[in-house]
């Protein structure tokens, strides 16, 4: 097992109703699954899939991105501005 800080920031805090959450995963979990359970956790999360980024220690990553015990993981939703 490994244990992910999940940040979370906006609309995902918003939804979440924290900045920060922890997680223990099986080893093996990409970010793309760990996604997946939070949407299965917070369901208004789904509308954010396809429009976000992925980040792992502060290096953007991809769903494919296998975590490691430890890692910080950062979910960016999209940002609007003028």
């Amino acid at each position: 097992m490994i244990t992910v800080t999940v940040r979370f920031f906006a609309g995902h805090r918003d939804i979440v109703g924290k900045a920060t959450a922890q997680y223990t995963l099986t080893e093996g979990t990409t970010l793309g699954q760990l996604w997946e359970q939070l949407v299965a956790e917070y369901p208004r999360l789904a509308g954010y899939t396809g429009r976000l980024l992925f980040a792992v220690n502060q290096q953007f990553g991809q769903p494919a991105t296998v975590l490691a015990d430890g890692d910080e993981v950062a979910f960016i939703p999209p940002v609007s501005g003028g």
